[in-house]
């Protein structure tokens, strides 16, 4: 169904076109972060909503839905300012819109996005795309930059313990399309995640990747028992169980995934996994991937890998870290947030076990347990042309001057190695300006690969 964007909005943003001063034909806006518990963010996700939402025309259909839900509802209408948008811009809305490259990492308090009408007739038109446009930005962005610093930290502890990082790109998989709020929201976060990682079990995002970013497939997925189709054999038949999983999915060059704390995980892991399936596990040519699934994630990880280590063996690699054989692994997909990965990794790191042991399945704590605040997300109009002057329009609040907004039109500039700084418009001077037209009046400007953006994000 086609969401009606005139809705797309906050009720009290239909009274602001009576609100602003006589005069006024331009109003521009700004999108930054304001700070947060990382240094930088990784801004992802602006061209999937320019391409869902703004590239489509809005309707006759829309404005009559529009007016009748908007007066209803107690307020005020811009009948005229929508029918114009309409019979002259052919439904198209009179915006341009600058961004950076998605893709890239820029410390707090630049410029992301910036936006201003292109239509005097439209001054209020800026403002009113607020909702949808902060919430386009700041969630994909607060999602990419969680999954990338949790990146950074699987990496840094696969130089200490691992030979190589072949891995590192499936050590963390999304296993959050059933903890999100909807599955547009496991749509955008799942492909936010993927930015970093290749790991995911969240198949709505794969289509977005090919609806919106050109790639054919995003993630990867393996086959994985759950509770459901372990447990419906019966305590008796836990063994069949699990040796079903190795007839089905097991073979050369393989991986399979199987739940196996359903009764007594140590009972599985020292009888069933260490004696009985032992020798089937070692002939089937694949990896079998054991999955505890509840306890303390610390405690319960750390003991898996030490008894499987006990029934199957283990190398010292390069770095004089354990290893398990390579047709043995662990994932962890149970109370997993950045701060448990870490933890786990260096308690296996004091244990001298190498991190190549160990994956992890993030749910909720990856794309759902965020919000605006993560990164102090803003969107403030910061100049106007009132007549035939331009004015720096900002607020200042006495209570909170952390809340001071910029002031003017901007442009962002290279400032070093992998940094920028936001300057004034006015002060380019020939340099090159990071804020690039991405969309104009219906038309998108500029369209990067999925590919393009994973290789800026990585080699940052």
């Amino acid at each position: 169904m086609k969401m009606n964007f005139i809705l797309a909005a906050d009720s009290y943003k239909t009274s602001h076109y009576k609100q602003y001063p006589p005069g006024t034909k331009i109003v521009s806006s700004y999108i930054e972060s304001r700070g947060g518990d990382h240094p930088r963010v990784l801004f992802f996700g602006l061209q999937m909503f320019i391409e869902q939402y703004l590239m489509q025309p809005i309707s006759q259909t829309d404005i009559e839905e529009a007016e009748d839900i908007i007066t209803m509802h107690g307020l005020p209408f811009n009948r005229a300012g929508w029918q114009y948008i309409l019979d002259k811009h052919d439904g198209y809305l009179p915006l341009e819109i600058q961004a950076l490259k998605e893709g890239s990492f820029f410390p707090f308090r630049n410029v992301l996005v910036q936006v201003k009408n292109t239509d005097p007739e439209c001054f209020w038109l800026t403002s009113y795309i607020e909702t949808a446009l902060l919430r386009a930005v700041w969630y994909p962005t607060t999602v990419a930059t969680r999954s990338h610093y949790i990146y950074q930290n699987i990496k840094k502890y696969m130089l200490l313990t691992a030979d190589n990082l072949d891995g590192l790109p499936f050590k963390l998989h999304d296993f959050g399309a059933r903890g999100v709020s909807s599955l547009e929201t496991s749509s955008i976060g799942g492909l936010a995640h993927l930015v970093n990682f290749m790991g995911s079990d969240s198949m709505s995002s794969l289509v977005y990747g090919r609806r919106f970013y050109d790639i054919d497939m995003a993630g990867f997925s393996i086959p994985a028992a759950e509770h459901s189709t372990i447990t419906s054999w019966g305590r008796d038949h836990e063994k069949d169980a699990y040796e079903n999983m190795i007839d089905e999915f097991a073979s050369e060059g393989k991986l399979v995934a199987v739940v196996s704390d359903s009764y007594n995980l140590w009972h599985a892991l020292e009888q069933i996994w260490g004696e009985e399936l032992k020798q089937k596990v070692i002939d089937s040519g694949g990896t079998i991937v054991i999955r505890p699934d509840s306890g303390n994630p610390i405690e319960i990880v750390t003991e898996t890998i030490i008894k499987l280590m006990e029934k199957f063996g283990h190398s010292i690699n390069s770095k004089g870290y354990k290893l398990l054989p390579p047709y043995i692994r662990v994932i962890q997909g149970d109370g997993v947030s950045a701060k448990v990965i870490g933890e786990i990794l260096q308690h296996l790191y004091e244990l001298k076990i190498s991190a190549d042991n160990l994956a992890f399945g993030m749910g909720a704590e990856l794309v759902q347990k965020v919000d605006r605040d993560n990164f102090q997300f803003a969107m403030k109009v910061s100049a106007a042309l009132i007549n035939d002057t331009w004015y720096d329009v900002y607020k200042d609040p006495i209570t909170d001057h952390h809340k001071q907004s910029k002031r003017g039109r901007f442009a962002v500039v290279a400032s070093g190695k992998n940094s920028c700084i936001t300057i004034s418009e006015k002060s380019l001077n020939g340099k090159q300006n990071l804020l690039e037209p991405v969309y104009l009046n219906g038309k998108m400007l500029r369209r990067q690969t999925f590919e393009e953006i994973r290789k800026l994000a990585l080699s940052s």
